[in-house]
């Protein structure tokens, strides 16, 4: 929490002068070296927080995910060693103290707000929808992880005027936290079905929207899509089931009050225009593919599963590996660490393809995009009994996640592995393959089963985040971990623990939340 504090004094004010998102990053400067700003500078401020964890970044990848996330979904393959399933501490404090810089920016952009005149307020309207709808899905992720955070009080240093003694903020339960988001998210998207922007702040908005750059229909589509997300997320919760099946009819069933993204012209990104500004994915390639440290390697039931199902994102995501004759293996999870090492030092294990991940500093920042959608319109109509509208949505994201990842593949600025375009012929004989046929599944928790394996492949390790929500929460695919008998943790925890800064500074609050601050406690949504 001290760090909390600080980050809060250190964003009190912002100066940005008004840029393209393509040359923003280079423009925007340090928070702590200004002492003005205003609503349109504060809203890129916030955006410009988030950067390092949406954008491919080295500390995220290297410091958190390769030892975490990654191995724990097994979107790779990594070796065994004692102590691997407990979250590093260094990791874990990154994604804590980078939240709250966004919140602490979040949080003068309100104080901002708050003491703007109605009239002003009405014109900049966009603004202060746009930068909650970032938020919440930062603070999702956040809940999705920790399960109970500082979040209604946090932040708000400034406001309360350095005074620290009533800055210290309880922590807040996860319910009651997405509760809240769910609230406002809606309320924002009924506001934006006939919000009207002027043409001057249009271009302000635009000048400073990182993300959709400006385009207001896509930031409809972003909260609508975060809604059906964090709905489906919570629908297996007794809290929030009656809500969630009646708030994701009214989304998928009113495409034109409530749209979502439909195809990947529309997906949530940053993008990266230069690479010469701060925005872009060089750091990907030393935070997977540092050398001495494997962080691409390939698992062997994703390499299987592709290959079973002969799926052209095979060659895609991953290169064979060097001394293995063209084939594609992945590392088996139960070996001894010695045994694994030896097949990754002889080359005998596949990795992530270079030119679609590592070596692509044009890598974007995927926040949402359509592929995710459409699974997440398969399950409910899955659970609705509509086959044949879950089956079209089922094939639909597995063309749009193939279309996604060649696209990505074919704009990386390294061509060392450029792979071939799939052709219509090899994507019907995907869909027709046993591990991916929709006929062969014929009950509700196969179809089920069938949209979680592609939301599996699909998330990887570029969303990395969600992957390992929907993993806890659907429970499919089923992973076997090599059991670390030298742990009092021996197989992957199912939330991470409260960072011990925290712990240290925020004392009192935390103690409140303490019984729930372990490993092996589901969060309120994992329910299964």
């Amino acid at each position: 929490m001290k760090s909390i504090l600080i980050n809060s004094i250190l964003v009190v004010l912002v100066l940005l002068s008004a840029c393209q998102k393509a040359d923003f990053a280079d423009a925007y400067p340090d928070p702590s070296k200004v002492s003005t700003t205003s609503i349109e500078r504060q809203f890129t401020g916030i955006l410009n927080s988030g950067v390092d964890y949406v954008v491919p970044n080295y500390r995220n990848y290297f410091v958190t995910l390769r030892i975490t996330l990654n191995p724990w979904t097994q979107s790779i393959g990594w070796i065994n060693t004692p102590n691997q399933y407990v979250p590093g501490s260094s990791g874990v404090e990154d994604v804590w103290f980078n939240y709250y810089d966004v919140l602490a920016q979040y949080r003068e952009f309100q104080k901002v707000w708050n003491a703007t005149e109605a009239t002003k307020q009405e014109d900049l309207k966009i603004f202060n929808m746009a930068a909650a709808i970032f938020l919440y899905g930062e603070t999702e992720r956040m809940v999705d992880l920790f399960g109970e955070i500082p979040f209604f009080e946090a932040g708000l240093l400034s406001t309360n005027n350095g005074d620290y003694n009533n800055s210290y903020a309880a922590f807040d339960q996860g319910d009651a936290v997405y509760g809240f988001m769910l609230d406002e998210l809606k309320s924002i998207a009924d506001q934006m079905k006939t919000l009207s922007v002027g043409t001057g702040f249009q271009a302000s908005f635009k000048a400073q929207d990182i993300i959709n750059n400006g385009n207001l229909d896509l930031w409809r589509r972003y909260a609508n899509a975060l809604r059906l997300r964090m709905l489906t997320r919570v629908s297996a919760s007794s809290e929030f089931s009656s809500r969630a099946s009646s708030e994701i009819a009214e989304i998928i069933g009113n495409p034109t009050d409530y749209p979502v993204v439909e195809n990947n012209d529309q997906n949530i990104m940053i993008d990266v225009f230069d690479i010469n500004t701060p925005i872009n994915s060089k750091g990907f390639q030393q935070g997977i593919n540092s050398s001495g440290w494997d962080g691409d390697d390939a698992p062997e039931k994703m390499i299987n599963f592709l290959k079973d199902s002969k799926d052209p994102r095979l060659r895609i995501l991953f290169e064979p590996g060097t001394e293995a004759g063209g084939e594609y293996v992945g590392l088996n999870p139960l070996l001894t660490g010695n045994e694994q090492q030896a097949l990754v030092n002889g080359g005998q294990i596949a990795y992530y393809n270079r030119t679609t991940t590592s070596q692509n500093q044009f890598f974007p920042g995927v926040i949402i995009n359509a592929a995710e959608v459409s699974f997440l319109k398969a399950e409910y109509y899955v659970k609705g009994g509509n086959d044949a509208l879950a089956q079209a949505a089922y094939e639909t994201g597995i063309r749009q996640s193939i279309e996604f990842y060649m696209s990505v593949n074919a704009g990386s600025d390294d061509q060392v592995a450029a792979a071939t375009p799939p052709t219509e012929e090899e994507i019907i004989a995907l869909l027709a393959s046993d591990p991916v046929n929709w006929s062969n599944a014929t009950t509700s928790d196969a179809k089920m089963a069938l949209i979680a394996y592609q939301k599996w492949v699909h998330f990887n390790i570029i969303q990395p985040y969600q992957n390992w929500a929907e993993l806890r929460r659907l429970d499919v695919p089923q992973l076997q971990f090599w059991v670390d008998n030298s742990s009092t943790q021996t197989n992957p925890p199912v939330r991470w623990s409260i960072p011990g800064n925290e712990i240290t500074y925020n004392a009192a609050n935390y103690q409140a939340i303490s019984g729930n601050d372990k490993l092996d406690r589901k969060l309120f949504w994992d329910v299964k």
